[in-house]
């Protein structure tokens, strides 16, 4: 069972990732803030990261630098779920090693499509 650590200050959303994923078979942990994502990942090792950019204490962006640069961490695909769309902010959170972004306002944005992207991540069809 793949385990999916969730960062997501919103208690709805991050309930209906959880619940989403129970039912497609993952294991999830939730944390509310950028910090208590980088305290989780001391004792808890993931096999995908759902990263919200916009965070209390450590927005998403200083997150997911700081995973990269751990020895540990780097090797954990994380992947951005965000209302910051702007093309910028796609374009720093890959280069900052995101392998994927969802914008949460585009109308576009299903949870079965993100559950999908992270099926083919943690099946191994794209690392």
């Amino acid at each position: 069972m793949s385990k999916i650590l969730i960062a997501e200050d919103d208690k709805f959303l991050s309930n209906a990732y959880r619940v989403k994923l129970a039912k497609e078979g993952f294991e999830t942990k939730l944390v509310g803030s950028g910090s208590e994502l980088l305290d989780t990942l001391k004792t808890y090792t993931p096999d995908l990261i759902i990263l919200d950019l916009v965070m209390p204490n450590k927005d998403g962006f200083e997150s997911l630098k700081e995973i990269k640069q751990h020895e540990d961490w780097k090797s954990i695909p994380v992947i951005i779920v965000s209302n910051l769309g702007q093309k910028g902010d796609i374009e720093q959170g890959v280069k900052l090693g995101a392998v994927g972004y969802f914008v949460k306002t585009d109308s576009q944005f299903k949870l079965s499509n993100l559950v999908q992207k992270i099926k083919q991540l943690t099946s191994g069809d794209l690392l």
